[in-house]
Order: C-alpha cells, then structure tokens, then sequence
C-alpha cells in the first residue's frame, strides 16, 4: 500500500507554509520573545484560513477534520517556529472537547474555531498514561494568557476558564512557550470525563501530544538543517565555502537522513490515530511513542549539527539559528523524551508478550 498525502491536504500546507513564511519571519520571532502572546493577528489570519478550527466539528464552525489533516500544517508550524499555541489549542483541547461535547464545551468549540479561544493543556503521564496530579506542580506550556485550560485530577478530566485559575510564570529559554504553573480548584470547575473513560482519553490525549510534538520537530529540524546549508555556502576558510569541505557535508547528510527516517514514522502515526486504531490502543501508542522518539532524535541531531557548523555564533542573538534551537530543544523533551518512549514501547511489547503466554 502506498501512502500520501492528498492534493487537498498539500494545498493547504503549501498555503499555510506561504502565510507564515510572510508573518512569521526571524524578526517577527524576536518581537515574540520580547512580548509572547497567546493570541495575535497571525493567530486570527490562521483562523480564518481553518486552521485554528481544523479540528472542530462542522457544526460548530470548524472543518472536521483529524490529526492526519493536522500534521503538515503542525510540520509548517514547527519550520518557522510558530508562537502560537497550535498543538495545545487545535492538536489537543479541541478534539478532546469534540469527544465529550455537552453544556459549555459546544461554546467553547465555537469560540475556538473562530479564533477567540487559546487553550492550555497540562501534560499527563506520557509513560503510564495514567491521571495526573494538579497541574500547579509542573510548567505548563501556553498556560500564560490561554482562555481555556485541559487539566487533570484524581476525579477526571476538567475544562477550566482563565477566571478559574491562578497562572504563575515560569522563565523560559524560549519565552514564545509561554510556561506557568496553575493552581485551581478541581471541585469548582467543569468535568468532562471521569473513571476509566478519563484514563483513556488521557492516554490517547499523550498519544496525540506526542505525534503532534513529533510534527513540529520535523519542521524545526528541516528549518534547521537548510540554515546550516545555507550557512556553509556562505562561510569562507581556507578560501573556500566551508560546505565544500567532506566533513561538513557527512553532517549534514547525516542530519537529513535522520530527518528522512523520522518523516514515514509520524505520518504513519498520525494515519494510524486518526483513521485506524481505537483510542488507546497499545499498537496505536507504540507507534506514537515510535514517532516521538525519531523526530526528538531528528531535532537534536539537526540542532547539534547546525551549531556545530555554524559554530559559537550560532548561540548569539543576531543569529537566526538560535530561534529554532531553543524551541527543538524544548519540545525534544516535552510529552516525553526520546528515551521515555523507547522506554514505553519495550514495556508494552513485553506486556503484550505476557499476556500471549499466560
């Protein structure tokens, strides 16, 4: 079976990639850093392209469409390091209002597909999948001026307002993440779900986390390794482009194909979340964890080889490189580590081992 994506969907990643190519530049970047924001106009010119609502259904103003949809825009968002909280707002808090829509979560749903509404979402135990403790004990990315709020507790799954909860933030390298941790109340809020289906919508929400994750970090990497190309064309030694030279070009390959290697495995899981596989399926989260691990693999190879090629100036400000880096870093770790996935996939293989045999 031969898989790819179709026209539509490289339409709408080649429109998306032209909009941010144009509003949000290196310079547009650094204004972030200087003053991150949950919503801009970038975010309402994504809004209005669907891409916001992307993952909402049609009846409340989105387009209905799933993470397979959703991947090469996330691929995009990640090559210009998008600010914005995409994954936590359309990657993650939609869907899952989507799968337990009632009372406030169909206002909600509306008001995303519109723009009006960022979401955070705290990170659940990618490892165990099991529910988390309050969120206020762990930074939360996008939780500094995010409308809406995904959190966990020992009752379920809660969708909290900003009026609810108390946002403390956290310094970051890269302050577009906009980390904070939050404290609430989880017996004056919404719950969504509860018991058993609140354990598996976490799990699958981790799987989601993670190939979503996994989408950005190839177009971070894939940003990364065309700034160190065209670095080295640039860089004179010895009286010749240093990218003339074997050894940066072995680098370089050697970057791309780790990114090559990475690509087939987070399509393959966004295709296999969203088109095949019953949420929480233990085939379903080893190929997200799969997918995961490849791409965190893939970024820090692609950042250490673009640093290294730039060399020392690649940390400075002036340098564009460090953007990308910070946030590859980042997100490298963020809804578990490369490790912590490789981690997760032998234990489930075991215990699928196990339970053949017993």
């Amino acid at each position: 079976m031969r898989f790819a994506f179709t026209e539509q969907q490289t339409e709408f990643r080649d429109a998306v990639r032209q909009v941010l190519t144009k509003e949000c530049t290196p310079d547009d970047l650094r204004a972030a850093f200087d003053a991150p924001a949950a919503r801009t106009e970038r975010w309402t010119t994504l809004a209005e392209m669907g891409v916001v609502g992307l993952t909402v259904p049609e009846p409340r103003g989105g387009l209905g469409l799933d993470l397979l949809d959703l991947v090469p825009l996330l691929e995009e968002a990640g090559r210009s390091a998008l600010p914005e909280p995409l994954i936590e707002t359309t990657g993650l808090a939609a869907p899952l209002l989507a799968a337990f829509e009632s009372g406030r979560a169909v206002d909600w749903l509306e008001r995303i597909a519109i723009g009006e509404v960022t979401a955070a979402v705290a990170p659940v135990d990618v490892i165990s999948g099991s529910v988390g403790s309050p969120a206020g004990q762990a930074a939360v990315p996008a939780a500094v001026g995010a409308d809406l709020y995904i959190l966990s507790s020992a009752s379920g799954v809660h969708a909290v307002p900003s009026t609810d909860v108390t946002v403390t933030p956290v310094p970051s390298l890269d302050p577009t993440r906009r980390l904070g941790t939050i404290d609430w109340e989880p017996a004056t809020t919404t719950l969504i779900a509860s018991g058993e289906v609140a354990r598996e919508a976490l799990a699958h929400l981790a799987d989601r986390a993670s190939v979503a994750t996994a989408a950005e970090l190839l177009g971070l990497a894939d940003r990364m390794i065309s700034i160190a190309a065209a670095y080295a064309k640039e860089r004179n030694q010895f009286g010749k482009p240093i990218g003339s030279f074997q050894a940066v070009k072995h680098l370089l390959a050697g970057a791309q194909v780790k990114l090559e290697f990475a690509r087939p495995a987070v399509y393959g899981a966004a295709w296999s979340l969203g088109q095949v596989e019953p949420a929480g399926s233990a085939s379903g989260s080893r190929g997200a964890s799969l997918a995961k691990a490849y791409a965190s693999d893939a970024a820090t190879e692609a950042a250490r080889v673009s640093l290294q090629v730039h060399g020392a100036i690649g940390y400075t400000w002036e340098c564009d490189l460090h953007l990308y880096l910070k946030r590859a870093w980042a997100l490298a770790e963020s809804w578990g580590s490369s490790a912590d996935h490789r981690s997760r996939i032998l234990a489930s293989l075991v215990d699928e081992l196990h339970q053949t045999q017993a």
